[in-house]
């Protein structure tokens, strides 16, 4: 006997299972979690508000009221008669069915929200950090663990954040319980706040350069700690100096120096990185080529 025989059959994918599979749907329901977006975000009425992800529109719904003009995208096409349905009440809001990566950012000062796809954060956050001077700040529902390592929540810093660090503040706003979201995702999620500094940390044009380059040399990792990857362009005497300065032993690992500790050693640093600068080059040039051959493998 064929024992598959009286076994119902395995349902069928619809389009929209793959739509959502597609595009790593999970949609927030929750309106305490709504309101704690919101709340980061702090829409003023005078903003323009741009949206990644819109989805069933709830996020795009309690928004639309607290801004002068919303820009909602959304990739899948299954979603956009039912989100322009549910805010037709909002003509400050603008509905667009493109995929927001291939969107350029407006000509005029705006603020990014959104509960993102987690497979997408790093090129949401991508576009964001190059999307100044216009973006005043960016305020995204992502995975927990992505959030925590991007703030320091771990006590551990991120390449990405520190380098921008000057520039744009990284800031961990709480956490969001993955029951919040249907489909419930393997995950919570976390509300990660950057905002753009009305006025950068390093304005000198000479501590900016030495600043990032201090920083692609430290994160290389080569020697096994900060100081090694540092004193192969760094004379031993300075970098020791700048070392007490920031309060960092010789031991430590690039991953738990804060990005003030950072800020401490370019300043200190600035002169003897500016003076070895073909040295910074050649080392950037290696540091470059190891991430094109690793990228090979």
């Amino acid at each position: 006997m064929d024992r598959n025989r009286h076994q119902p059959p395995t349902p069928r994918r619809t389009e929209r299972d793959r739509a959502r599979r597609a595009y790593g749907q999970n949609f927030l329901i929750d309106p305490g979690a709504v309101a704690r977006v919101v709340r980061a975000a702090r829409p003023g009425p005078g903003d323009l508000l741009v949206e990644v992800g819109a989805g069933k529109g709830v996020l795009t719904e309690a928004l639309a009221p607290r801004c002068r003009e919303l820009i909602s995208y959304e990739i899948d096409r299954h979603l956009i008669p039912g989100l322009r349905e549910r805010l037709a009440r909002y003509p400050r809001v603008r509905v667009v069915h493109q995929d927001f990566l291939t969107a350029a950012p407006p000509s005029e000062p705006f603020a990014l929200v959104g509960n993102v796809p987690y497979a997408r954060t790093a090129e949401i956050v991508a576009w964001a950090l190059r999307a100044a001077p216009q973006l005043t700040s960016a305020t995204l529902l992502t995975q927990a663990e992505y959030a925590r390592k991007r703030t320091g929540d771990y006590g551990r810093w991120s390449l990405l954040t520190v380098r921008s660090w000057p520039e744009v503040e990284w800031r961990l706003c709480g956490r969001v319980a993955r029951a919040a979201f249907r489909p419930v995702p393997t995950v919570d999620g976390g509300i990660l706040r950057l905002t753009r500094r009305p006025r950068p940390l390093l304005t000198d044009p000479a501590a900016r350069s030495a600043y990032a380059d201090l920083v692609e040399l430290g994160f290389t990792g080569l020697g096994g700690s900060l100081h090694a990857s540092l004193r192969r362009i760094c004379p031993a005497r300075a970098l020791d100096r700048a070392f007490r300065a920031a309060g960092l032993g010789r031991e430590v690992v690039v991953a738990y120096v804060t990005p003030e500790q950072w800020l401490v050693l370019a300043q200190e640093l600035t002169e003897v990185v500016a003076r070895r600068g073909s040295a910074v080059s050649k080392e950037l040039m290696v540091r470059v080529k190891s991430r094109v051959d690793s990228s090979n493998l």
